[in-house]
C-alpha cells in the first residue's frame, strides 16, 4: 500500500467512531404527546373514591393512561354530573388551547336523563319503564345531536391543533343474569338498546367534527351490574351505575388501543 493510501485509511477507520457517536443524536424520540380530559362523571372517575373537585378520582381512565404510549396528563377537568352546556359554562374549556395534543372528552349521558330512565325501570311499574325509555330514546333522536355539535364546535375552537377522542358509555345490565331489582330482563334489554342508541350518535357526532370514538361496548359484555363478575356498581353503591376500578381498566385500555402517537387532526 502506498503512503497517500495508508493515510487515507487511517483517516477513515479515524471518523468511523465519531459517527458511530454522533448518528443516534438525529434520531431522538419525539416529545409526549400532551392532554387533557373534559367531561362527565364518566371522564371524572366517578364511583372510585376517593375524589377530589367535581368527584374525580385517579381512577379516571383519563388518569390511568397517562405515561402509556407517550401520553401525558395535562389538565383534568371532567367533573360529575356534567352536560354539554355545563361543560362550556363550568369552565372546562378553559384547560384547551393551540398547544393540546389531545382531548379525551365523556359527555351526553346527563343531557338525555338516562339515570331518571334507569331508576323508573328498577322502582317503577312496566309502563313507567317502557315511558320513561321512550322519552329517553326521543332525546337522543332530536335534541343531542344538536348539543353534541355546539360542543364539539367549542372544543375544536379552542384546541384547533388537537386530536379529539370521545368515548362512550357500556351497557349497564346482563339480562342473561336474570332479573335485577325491579327491573326484568326484557327491561334491561330496553335499557341496553337505550345505551347502543346513544353511542350511535355520540359516533355519529364524533364523524361529523372529525373526532375519534370509542366505544366500549363489547368490553363490558358480560360484566353488567347483575353478572357475576359485575365492572358496574350496583344500585346499594354510592357511585351506582358508574364502572368500578375494572370498568374503569376497561376504559383505559380501549383509549389506549384507539390512540396512535403523533397522529393528530
Amino acid at each position: 500500500m502506498t503512503p497517500r493510501l495508508r493515510a487515507l485509511a487511517s483517516a477513515v477507520v479515524l471518523l468511523l467512531p465519531l459517527t458511530a457517536v454522533t448518528a443516534p443524536a438525529s434520531s431522538s424520540a419525539p416529545p409526549p404527546t400532551s392532554y387533557d380530559v373534559l367531561g362527565d362523571s364518566y371522564g371524572s372517575g366517578f364511583g372510585v373514591p376517593p375524589y377530589g373537585a367535581c368527584g374525580r378520582s385517579q381512577s379516571a381512565y383519563g388518569v390511568l393512561v397517562d405515561g402509556r404510549v407517550r401520553l401525558e396528563l395535562d389538565d383534568f377537568v371532567a367533573c360529575g354530573g356534567a352536560t354539554t352546556t355545563s361543560l362550556v359554562a363550568g369552565g372546562q374549556l378553559a384547560a384547551l388551547d393551540a398547544d393540546t395534543d389531545l382531548v379525551l372528552q365523556s359527555i351526553g349521558g346527563n343531557d338525555i336523563g338516562w339515570s331518571q330512565a334507569v331508576l323508573a325501570c328498577l322502582a317503577g311499574t312496566d309502563e313507567q319503564c317502557a315511558g320513561a325509555a321512550a322519552l329517553v330514546r326521543s332525546r337522543i333522536a332530536t335534541t343531542l345531536p344538536g348539543r353534541l355539535d355546539t360542543v364539539h364546535g367549542l372544543v375544536a375552537a379552542a384546541a384547533p391543533n388537537a386530536r379529539v377522542v370521545v368515548t362512550g358509555y357500556p351497557r349497564l345490565f346482563s339480562p342473561e343474569a336474570g332479573a335485577y331489582l325491579g327491573a326484568s330482563a326484557a327491561e334491561q334489554e330496553v335499557l341496553n338498546d337505550g345505551a347502543d342508541q346513544l353511542n350511535a350518535a355520540l359516533r355519529a357526532a364524533a364523524e361529523r367534527h372529525g373526532f375519534d370514538f370509542v366505544d366500549v361496548t363489547e368490553r363490558f359484555v358480560g360484566h353488567g351490574v347483575n353478572a357475576a363478575d359485575p365492572w358496574i356498581l350496583g344500585a346499594a353503591d354510592p357511585g351506582a351505575f358508574h364502572p368500578t376500578l375494572a370498568g374503569y381498566e376497561a376504559y383505559a385500555a380501549a383509549v389506549t388501543a384507539a390512540i396512535r402517537p403523533g397522529r393528530q387532526r
